[in-house]
């Protein structure tokens, strides 16, 4: 028996594995390079990857898809999801100081996922954030090149914060498979 459903059919621009999101070859992600030398330039190949993911995961969507919120009542949607990153990017360079730490990005807690609205100004602002919030902590972190050296106030390794960033980029990639397939269908790895 067929049963009626509001969510879109799932689908995917992969042609040669069907549950991937582009076939290998089309694949930004992959590289035909010999891999990093060294850990923390291992570990920022990694976060790239996660990086990229993401973007690619919110790619060809309008506003109103990038805001939807797909699972009551949660107010996470792709659109949030760049602004939380952006905001935790922030966040991470004051484990690194001693100094007072700096403000949130957008306001109150939770205002990175709760005032996400489907405007392309907020959009575009919000990739924005991300672009300048990343590329601030990586020369942060830049300046500390070994991953057992602790920084900030709480004394945390480099390591831990490298690791702590790919943690979190790949558990909201997660998020992100999911919101996408709720939004449009698209699969993917």
């Amino acid at each position: 028996m067929h049963r009626m459903s509001d969510q879109p059919a799932r689908w995917t621009r992969a042609t040669v594995y069907p549950d991937m999101w582009a076939d290998p070859d089309d694949d930004p992600r992959n590289k035909e390079a010999v891999s990093p030398d060294g850990e923390l330039a291992t570990l920022q190949d990694f976060l790239t990857g996660y990086r990229m993911t993401l973007r690619m995961k919110c790619e060809g969507l309008d506003a109103e898809q990038l805001a939807r919120r797909s699972v009551p009542p949660s107010t996470m949607s792709l659109l949030g999801l760049v602004r939380h990153l952006a905001e935790v990017e922030r966040d991470w360079r004051n484990w690194i100081t001693d100094g007072d730490p700096l403000p949130k990005l957008y306001g109150r807690r939770d205002a990175d996922f709760d005032e996400a609205v489907a405007e392309q100004a907020m959009v575009d602002a919000a990739y924005s954030d991300l672009e300048r919030e990343q590329a601030a902590t990586d020369a942060a972190l830049a300046e500390h090149p070994d991953p057992g050296e602790r920084v900030g106030k709480d004394n945390t390794s480099i390591r831990e914060l490298m690791v702590h960033r790919i943690e979190e980029y790949a558990r909201h990639c997660g998020h992100a498979d999911l919101l996408r397939e709720c939004v449009d269908g698209r699969v993917g790895q």
